[in-house]
C-alpha cells in the first residue's frame, strides 16, 4: 500500500492549468479555478492558467508551448475528454505525447465508476509525457477534476509517496527522448 514518508522532504512541482471550452472565460471557470485551489493547496506552484477553444490545433499549439517551457513540470487540462465531435484533448495530447500513461486514465475511470456508476465510460481522460513533462487530461467537470486531483494526483505529485512517484522519475523523463513533440506537425 502507499504511504506518504514524512522523512522526505516535499518538492513543489510547477503546473500548468489549461481548461478547453469554447464558452468558458476565466470568471465562469470553475473546474480551473478547482485545480488552481488544490494544487496551490497541495503546495505546488501555478505555473500559468488560460483556457483554450475545443480546436485540435489550437490545443496542440498551447500544449506544445508549455510543453516547451522548462519552468513547467506538469500542464492539466480540463475538458473536452467526451465522447463528441467537439471533444477533441485525447487526440491533441496524442499529437504531441511520447508516451503513454495508461494507468491514470485507468484509475481516472475506476475511482469515478463509484461516483457515477457506468457513464465512466465516456470519459476518455488521459496521462502521458512529452518533453519531459507530464500531461493529464481531465474531464471538465470540478468534481471530476476533484477527484482525479484527491484521488491520484495529490500522491503521485508527491515526492513523499512510497513505494515510488511521478516526481522521482521527472529528472529522467528526457532519457532517449524521442524527438515527436519538437517537429511542427499537429
Amino acid at each position: 500500500m502507499s504511504r506518504i514518508d514524512e522523512s522526505r522532504p516535499f518538492l513543489p512541482v510547477n503546473i500548468a492549468v489549461l481548461t478547453v471550452s469554447d464558452t468558458r472565460k476565466l470568471e465562469d471557470d470553475k473546474s480551473g479555478a478547482k485545480l488552481e485551489e488544490l494544487l496551490t493547496a497541495d503546495g505546488h506552484t501555478l505555473a500559468g492558467r488560460e483556457i483554450v477553444k475545443d480546436d485540435a490545433a489550437a490545443i496542440v499549439e498551447r500544449l506544445k508551448a508549455y510543453i516547451a517551457d522548462p519552468e513547467i513540470d506538469v500542464v492539466l487540462t480540463t475538458g473536452g475528454t467526451g465522447v463528441t465531435g467537439r471533444d477533441v484533448t485525447p487526440e491533441a495530447f496524442k499529437a504531441v505525447m511520447e508516451k503513454e500513461i495508461e494507468g491514470f486514465g485507468e484509475l481516472f475511470r475506476w475511482l469515478s465508476y463509484d461516483k457515477i456508476g457506468t457513464s465512466t465510460m465516456q470519459s476518455r481522460a488521459l496521462g502521458g509525457v512529452a518533453n519531459g513533462t507530464y500531461l493529464f487530461a481531465l474531464p471538465g467537470s470540478p468534481g471530476a477534476c476533484r477527484d482525479a486531483w484527491q484521488g491520484i494526483l495529490h500522491y503521485q505529485l508527491d515526492a513523499r509517496l512510497r513505494p515510488c512517484n511521478l516526481v522521482e522519475l521527472m529528472p529522467r523523463l528526457k532519457e532517449r527522448l524521442i524527438p515527436k513533440v519538437l517537429s511542427n506537425d499537429p
